[in-house]
């Protein structure tokens, strides 16, 4: 089975393709230096309408379809604003592409019509243009350290990492948060309270790396105008060792936070670039086949954020306490402990 891999480098040369989602003008030159924040390249998205159909999208009857939807004819929406969220513990949302008025909103059905936008690329990192893509952008690459996460929020900035972590398990409260922080990104640990977002834009931070977050802020962490990163998954789960250690060594030191959506398919994470100035070549294996001796990340409970190694692979479906047959691995932990895994369950860890 192929295994997704996620990557914690204590050092390493970074490479990534900037892609326009349609044809646009670069602003760059090949060998020239960016900065994250900068803008490589831009397009402009025309005037349209945009048609949603929420029962096909979110996978839902007719009638619950029509109670999911959460705007209403003639309301104007921000970009990212939600059109129509799924109930549960892991709510699908629809979201506006971009700012506009809702046209039509009945029947499960939906019809937007978006103004138009420039649409901006960033870099998304520091580091030196190595390729321009006529029209589309550029290829950056860049020296440092590299921690991939689990959750973005689709924003970018740098700044000064400040560390409010005692211990992976840390869970950071509003009370911590005051006006010295400004301008800084805070690696703050596990997040459960909504005021700890909104306390953080009224500062404001230029960032927080958490390593878990409840699913209920989701949604509010999504129109924050700062990145959040999330490294190991959903409230509660603690830091995993190696993004701790590494994250707190390199405090007051000036990062960079990617957070773009992540897409396991495409191999899209949000990522945390640390620039330093040495690195050896490139570990850019985005997927490989799992097998013994490899160091593993668990995703889902019981051990998810927990850091492992493949001790061997079943060589038939295994049951679990659910009822689920999966392909599965025996995985010794960190503290000793000798697990089964499902393969779906695990990633790579460089």
């Amino acid at each position: 089975m192929w295994a997704p891999r996620v990557s914690i480098l204590p050092i390493t040369t970074i490479t990534r393709e900037r892609r326009l989602p349609l044809p646009g003008n670069v602003l760059v030159k090949l060998n020239q230096r960016v900065a994250a924040t900068e803008v490589i390249a831009e397009a402009r998205l025309p005037r349209a309408h945009l048609y949603f159909n929420v029962a096909r999208q979110l996978k839902l009857p007719p009638k619950a379809a029509a109670k999911a939807m959460r705007v209403r004819a003639g309301e104007q929406v921000s970009q990212n604003a939600v059109l129509a969220e799924s109930e549960g513990l892991f709510p699908q949302q629809i979201r506006s592409p971009r700012p506009g008025r809702v046209v039509l909103a009945s029947e499960g059905e939906i019809l937007l019509e978006v103004e138009s936008v420039t649409l901006p690329l960033l870099a998304g990192m520091p580091g030196i243009v190595t390729q321009v893509i006529p029209r589309y952008g550029a290829i950056i690459q860049s020296n440092g350290a590299l921690i991939q996460g689990v959750f973005g929020n689709g924003r970018v900035d740098s700044g000064l990492l400040l560390n409010l972590m005692e211990r992976e398990g840390e869970v950071i409260s509003a009370s911590r948060l005051d006006l010295s922080m400004r301008g800084a990104i805070l690696l703050a640990g596990q997040c459960r309270e909504a005021e700890v977002l909104r306390q953080a834009a009224e500062i404001p931070v230029r960032g927080l790396i958490l390593s878990s977050l409840a699913p209920p802020l989701i949604p509010l962490a999504l129109q924050m105008k700062y990145p959040i990163i999330v490294t190991d998954g959903l409230w509660p789960s603690p830091m995993n060792p190696l993004a701790f250690k590494l994250l707190t060594s390199h405090a007051r030191r000036e990062i960079t936070l990617n957070a773009q959506f992540y897409d396991r398919k495409e191999g899209r994470r949000p990522e945390i670039v640390i620039p330093l100035p040495v690195s050896p070549e490139p570990k850019e294996n985005n997927v490989e086949s799992f097998a013994p001796g490899q160091k593993v990340f668990i995703l889902r409970a019981p051990y998810a954020g927990q850091i492992g190694q493949v001790i061997q692979l079943l060589p038939e479906a295994a049951t679990f306490p659910s009822g689920l047959r999966a392909a599965a691995a025996e995985v010794r932990l960190e503290n000793g402990e000798q697990v089964l895994v499902p393969l779906l369950n695990m990633e790579l860890v460089d």
